[in-house]
């Protein structure tokens, strides 16, 4: 026998399982499904189990070493998601208080254009106020101007009576 004879046959020994036959060249040499429910009835349960729990106990730690991050995972994405919430939070109330600003800005700027427009409404009244007094000492000059010269005129025409020839009475 050769060397590689030799290892094919020490691996098909070590692939050997209690219970299970093994396969031979040309033990099925028709279709694969052909026989395949004698095969299975020729199966151990007690190899099965054996074959099984194995299969277990190899994959079940990583399994659950993998379960047990993935909830570590879904935790840590869970506070993420819930300080990603707060942040936004945080974001909508400094938009809302910008815009409280905004607001209060255009309040000031129109307070004082109203502030302003009382200021002049104060003084066009103080100017409307002395122009009213002015008027109204022009009105009692000219009047009393206009009286002076209507008593001049009839001192005038009473002297003019006086002066003119006056015919004498007859006695």
């Amino acid at each position: 026998m050769s060397g590689a004879e030799a290892a094919g046959e020490e691996a098909g020994a070590a692939l050997e399982v209690p219970g299970l036959r093994p396969l031979t060249p040309g033990s099925n040499d028709a279709s694969p499904d052909e026989g395949l429910v004698e095969d299975l009835c020729l199966v151990d349960e007690r190899a099965v189990e054996q074959l099984t729990e194995g299969l277990i106990s190899h994959y079940l730690p990583d399994l659950q070493q993998s379960k047990q991050a993935l909830q570590e995972l879904t935790q840590n994405q869970a506070v993420l998601l819930d300080t990603l919430e707060q942040e936004i939070s945080k974001f909508k109330e400094c938009n809302s208080i910008l815009d409280i600003n905004t607001l209060f800005l255009e309040a000031k700027h129109y307070h004082n254009k109203l502030v302003n427009i009382r200021k002049e409404m104060l003084t066009l009244h103080e100017k409307t106020s002395k122009l009213k007094k002015r008027a109204l000492k022009l009105q009692q000059k000219r009047q009393k101007e206009e009286l002076e010269r209507e008593q001049q005129r009839e001192r005038e025409f009473e002297r003019e009576k006086q002066l003119t020839a006056k015919p004498a009475k007859r006695t």
